[in-house]
């Protein structure tokens, strides 16, 4: 049942769930204000739980961007898929992401037959309201009611911001009331190491094609501060083949040098000081389908319980 006004803080947490490229990260990362997650034209961008949290008057939103909802195809997407699914039993709301301008499919229902499973309540966020017209918006809005009942339904453009704040208001309204779970101003719990790995990541998405983005990997290896305005990070891609790996660094090591040097500005902008990244390639035949790697690589279902 929904909670009356009350002036007592509220705090709690969300899941942001959807099909990939539904607009998640970039959801988040526009309530923040700030990048916590990164984004991507490639479906599965995201692979671990990222913490997004949102302070205000009201209280606290520690935002779950999860995994897209996929029939895994390998262990990394079981992986995956298990993040997103104790989301769903850990949250206080789940906030359901779907494309305003796209079709409804196998997909869709997919999640729709997960969501069966909780008791949490389910808002239902149409996003990409940009992309359409307002009665294309109305036929969308009446498919998805067809489906089944949600606790409420909010149609957003992540990515203009348009009706963001009557999602936030939404979301208040159904959490309970309580003390802050992180400190104000702090805006994920991420480590710095993850996020630099995420955002070599993100480059590598960018300018890599076909096979490359789902087989690739990035850990940070080293990370010194040298001196008192410059920090050596040592990160190391790894992809599944040879041939990969001869993509990743390219023609006389153009591409390598390109995505090094976006993801250095990046970096810089995350730790407010110079760095020096110095960026690898290796390979790790079938990481996604090994265990051990996949655990090194900070992939371990053991670390969610």
């Amino acid at each position: 049942m929904k909670q009356q006004d009350n002036p007592a803080p509220r705090s709690g947490f969300v899941a942001i769930i959807g099909r990939p490229n539904a607009g998640k990260s970039t959801l988040l990362n526009h309530l923040l204000g700030q990048k916590v997650a990164i984004i991507s034209d490639k479906p599965q961008t995201t692979r671990n739980q990222i913490r997004g949290i949102y302070n205000a008057e009201k209280g606290q939103i520690v935002f779950i961007d999860t995994p897209g909802i996929h029939k895994p195809q390998h262990k990394l997407g079981e992986y995956m898929v298990e993040v997103t699914r104790r989301a769903l039993q850990e949250v206080d709301v789940i906030a359901y992401l779907v494309d305003a301008s796209a079709e409804f499919g196998k997909g869709e229902q997919y999640i729709l037959n997960v969501l069966e499973e909780v008791e949490t309540p389910v808002i239902l966020v149409i996003n990409k309201i940009d992309r359409i017209s307002r009665g294309e918006l109305l036929k969308v809005i009446d498919e998805y009611r067809l489906k089944r009942e949600f606790t409420e339904i909010v149609p957003v453009s992540a990515v203009k911001g348009e009706n963001t704040d009557r999602l936030v208001d939404q979301l208040f309204d159904y959490l309970p009331e309580g003390p802050m779970y992180y400190p104000p101003g702090m805006t994920s719990d991420q480590p710095e190491r993850f996020v630099i790995a995420e955002l070599v990541r993100e480059k590598v998405l960018r300018h890599t094609r076909e096979e490359v983005p789902h087989s690739l990997a990035v850990t940070v290896e080293e990370f010194e501060e040298r001196s008192d305005d410059l920090i050596y990070v040592r990160a190391v891609i790894y992809v599944e083949r040879d041939s990969q790996k001869g993509i990743m660094i390219g023609h006389q090591g153009k591409m390598l040098k390109d995505i090094g040097r976006e993801a250095r500005e990046d970096i810089q902008n995350l730790l407010g000081s110079r760095v020096y990244l110095d960026l690898w390639v290796r390979v790790k035949k079938d990481w996604r389908d090994n265990e051990k790697y996949l655990r090194s690589f900070g992939y371990d279902l053991r670390d969610l319980e």
